[in-house]
């Protein structure tokens, strides 16, 4: 079989945690070059070490190396700001873009949940850490009733949020929340992203509640464990940290407000309580949230690479 080759744009701790996914565990992928802009950085100095053509003159310089031409995918871990200038760039070549940043060009994407209806798409978003996390379980209660409200709470290493992850905050919690509808199936979605500064730092927490109407629990309860299951596949620390909870609301409660009238009354709130712990392929097992989304987007270029074998043969 002939791996496709990708590209790693970034060479900060996302982009070298996804380089090192693909070279330990892809039987799709091969990187054909890793690129940034600082020529200092560990994860070009690492990927110089390890073999992998490298250019610290960011996407020009990608462009410009003899290897791009033989390069079929590239995934971009650096900022939402600059993968739109990345992604305006590398159109005129053709490349499949998998996009790391809450940039949002390209139709959201998680795996678990709506991967095969986008595999042919330009430039696939990844959402957000958050995102890959609660969107999967926000879906299965979907699957089994309407959900009229989704919040979540992202709770991260304040170790494990470098600077991109500072400097889109907004993008964070806006990207999230209109996936969780989009991708999800809720009707209203909020999103919310805590920064712990405990140390030693704590694994990533994530705290999923949903209104919705009449409904048997078992039948949420079935729908969510199995996809928990599939998200595990590919995300080996992604588990429930106790079994899902419901509460029977009563027609004055407070929690009813938040739902638009138009929806229909809730009767009952889902509360999912999940934790994500890294592999520790280069970040610390701690920074669960950076290990989902390079996790989630080695599974989206691994199904590229597929799709692509698929119709050669």
């Amino acid at each position: 079989m002939t791996r496709t080759k990708v590209a790693v744009i970034g060479s900060g701790n996302i982009g070298t945690d996804l380089m090192i996914k693909v070279l330990r565990l892809s039987e799709h992928l091969e990187v054909g070059a890793m690129v940034g802009i600082d020529p200092a950085s560990d994860g070009l100095q690492r990927a110089q070490r390890l073999g992998v053509p490298i250019t610290a003159d960011g996407v020009r310089g990608l462009i410009e190396m003899p290897e791009f031409d033989d390069i079929a995918v590239v995934f971009d871990a650096t900022s939402a700001s600059a993968h739109l200038d990345n992604a305006r760039l590398l159109a005129p070549h053709g490349r499949r873009l998998v996009d790391l940043t809450p940039a949002a060009i390209g139709p959201f994407v998680v795996p678990t949940v709506n991967l095969r209806e986008h595999l042919e798409s330009p430039n696939v978003n990844m959402v957000t850490c958050g995102g890959q996390a609660t969107i999967p379980v926000v879906a299965a209660v979907a699957a089994a009733t309407p959900v009229l409200y989704a919040e979540i709470v992202a709770s991260i290493a304040s170790k494990s949020a470098g600077p991109g992850t500072r400097a889109n905050i907004d993008e964070f919690t806006e990207t999230t929340a209109k996936a969780l509808e989009v991708v999800g199936g809720a009707k209203r979605a909020k999103a919310i992203i805590v920064l712990n500064p405990a140390d030693p730092p704590l694994i990533m927490r994530d705290t999923v509640h949903c209104l919705i109407g009449d409904v048997d629990p078992g039948a949420v309860e079935r729908q969510v464990l199995a996809m928990v299951d599939a998200v595990a596949s590919y995300v080996p620390g992604y588990r429930l940290k106790q079994r899902v909870q419901f509460r029977r609301l009563e027609t004055d409660d407070p929690a009813t407000e938040l739902v638009d009238p138009r929806y229909g009354h809730p009767c009952w709130q889902v509360s999912i309580y999940l934790e994500v712990e890294g592999a520790a392929h280069y970040l610390p097992a701690y920074a669960g949230n950076l290990d989902i989304m390079t996790s989630a987007a080695l599974r989206v270029g691994e199904s590229i690479s597929a799709r692509k074998e698929e119709r050669v043969s």
